[in-house]
C-alpha cells in the first residue's frame, strides 16, 4: 500500500480534532498523552452522547412504561447490540454489561468457578497477567482447595507454549490469559492457547482489555468461551465494560449478584432468575456508560480497526527504533508480536523520577509496576516507565518523549 493510500485510510490530524483534551497545555507545554494503556481519551461524540442522555433521556431502564424509560431502554439495549457486533458474538444475550474487565473476571471466577472448580482442580493463568486476572483466581483456589498454575515466559516477554501444553491435564478446569500484555505489549498466541485448551476439554477466558481498541476481535473465530474488556480502554466512559460468554456456559452458571432485574420472581421461599443476559445484571446499571460505550464503538468502527492497527504499528516501530537509539535506555518486552506499548528503564534513574521529569515537559506516561508485579519480579526490576500509544498519537510526540528522556539523563548523569 502506498503512502498516499495510507493517508486516505487514516489521517491522524483529523482524528486528533475529535478529542478536545488533546488541545490542553500542561505546565505551559502542549499535552503529549502517552498513557493510553491506563485509559484512553474520549472523542467529542462520546461526550455529546453522555450529555444527551442526562439532558434528554435520563430514566431507569427495563421496568418503566413511560416515554423516557422506553427511550433509555432502547438506547441501552442498542449499545449491547453494538458490543455484540464489535466482538462478532452469536447473540446479544451473550453480552453481559459489567463495570469493566476486573468485574467481568470476578464474575466468571465466582459464577463459573464456584460451580465447576473443586479441591484438587487446577486453574491456569500466565506470568504476564494483570493483578485483575491473578487475585480473583487466587481467592477462588484458596476457597475451593484448587491450585493456581502459571505459564512461564522467556526474556523477550513471550509465553512458553510448550510449557503450557505440558501443564494441561484432566485437573485443568479453566485457562484465563491476557490477549495483549499491558506492561510488555506482547500479543499472545491466543488462538493456539484456545485450541490446546479445548483439546483438553477446558474452557478459556480472554482478558481483552488491551486488545479491543487496537485490533479486530472475533470471539467466534477465536472460539473463546469468555472474553472481557473495559469501555475506557476503547475511548468510552469509565465504569462500564462487557463480558462475552458462550450461552451454553452462561446458562449453567449461578448468578454473580442478587437484586433487581436479575430475577423473574421472588417469594420468601424461593427466587427464580431472569433470562440471559439479565441474570447477571443486578440493580440499576451504568446506563449512561453503556450508551456512551456504544457511541465509542461506532466511532472506532467508522475509522476502522484495520486502519488503526496499521497506523499504530508504524508508531510502535518508529518509537521502538527511536528509543533504542537512546544510550542507557533498555526496553522491557521485546516480543516479535507486539501492540503499541513500549516499557523501558533508564540507567541511573528510577522510573518514578523519569515520569516526574517528563510530566514537567507536558508528557504523560505511566510509571510503576502497572499492576503486574510478577512481571517486574521476572525481569528483576522494581518498575518501568511505559509509553502506550494510541491512534491519535504522532511520531512528533515520540520525538518529544525522547528529548524529555535526554533531560532525565542530564539530571541523573
Amino acid at each position: 500500500m502506498s503512502t498516499l493510500e495510507k493517508e486516505i485510510l487514516f489521517d491522524v490530524t483529523t482524528v486528533r480534532k475529535d478529542f478536545p483534551i488533546l488541545t490542553l497545555s500542561v505546565y505551559g507545554k502542549p499535552l503529549v498523552y502517552l498513557d493510553n494503556a491506563a485509559t484512553t481519551q474520549k472523542p467529542q461524540i462520546v461526550l455529546d452522547t453522555l450529555t444527551k442522555y442526562y439532558t434528554e433521556q435520563n430514566s431507569n431502564i427495563h421496568r418503566g412504561v413511560h416515554f423516557l424509560s422506553e427511550v433509555a431502554t432502547f438506547e441501552y439495549e442498542k449499545a449491547r447490540g453494538k458490543v455484540k457486533n464489535l466482538l462478532n458474538a452469536a447473540d446479544s444475550k451473550e453480552i453481559i454489561f459489567t463495570k469493566g474487565t476486573t468485574d467481568g473476571i470476578n464474575l466468571v471466577a465466582h459464577s463459573y468457578g464456584r460451580t465447576h472448580i473443586n479441591a484438587g482442580d487446577e486453574v491456569i493463568i500466565s506470568a504476564m497477567e494483570h493483578h485483575s486476572n491473578i487475585v480473583p483466581w487466587q481467592l477462588l483456589c484458596e476457597e475451593r482447595g484448587a491450585t493456581l498454575r502459571v505459564i512461564p515466559m522467556n526474556d523477550e516477554g513471550e509465553l512458553l507454549i510448550d510449557g503450557f501444553q505440558k501443564m494441561l491435564s484432566p485437573k485443568t478446569k479453566i485457562v484465563s490469559v491476557v490477549y495483549v500484555s499491558n506492561s510488555l505489549g506482547t500479543i499472545n498466541p491466543i488462538k493456539k492457547i484456545i485450541e490446546l485448551s479445548h483439546a483438553n476439554g477446558t474452557p478459556v477466558l480472554i482478558d481483552g482489555a488491551q486488545s479491543v481498541a487496537h485490533m479486530k476481535v472475533d470471539v467466534r473465530e477465536l472460539d473463546c468461551d469468555f472474553f472481557v474488556f473495559s469501555g475506557h480502554k476503547i475511548f468510552g466512559p469509565t465504569g462500564i465494560g462487557a463480558l462475552y460468554g458462550k450461552s451454553e456456559w452462561l446458562e449453567k452458571m449461578i448468578p454473580y449478584q442478587g437484586g433487581g432485574d436479575m430475577i423473574r420472581s421472588v417469594t420468601f421461599e424461593k427466587t427464580t432468575f431472569n433470562d440471559l443476559p439479565f441474570k447477571f445484571e443486578a440493580g440499576t446499571p451504568n446506563i449512561a456508560g453503556g450508551i456512551g460505550l456504544g457511541a465509542a464503538i461506532d466511532y472506532v468502527q467508522k475509522i476502522g480497526l484495520d486502519a488503526i492497527r496499521e497506523y499504530e504499528h508504524e508508531l510502535l516501530e518508529y518509537g521502538t527504533d527511536t528509543l533504542q537509539s537512546v544510550n542507557g535506555l533498555r526496553i522491557i518486552g521485546t516480543a516479535k508480536e507486539k501492540a503499541s506499548v513500549i516499557s523501558f528503564v533508564v540507567e541511573n534513574a528510577h522510573p518514578h523520577d523519569v515520569g516526574t521529569i517528563l510530566d514537567r515537559e507536558g508528557i504523560a506516561i505511566r510509571t510503576g509496576h502497572h499492576c503486574t508485579q510478577p512481571v517486574m519480579q521476572r525481569f528483576g526490576i522494581p518498575a518501568t516507565a511505559r509509553a502506550s500509544l494510541s491512534m491519535y498519537n504522532m511520531k512528533e510526540e515520540i520525538d518529544i518523549l525522547v528529548r524529555g528522556i535526554e533531560k532525565v539523563k542530564e539530571i541523573f548523569g
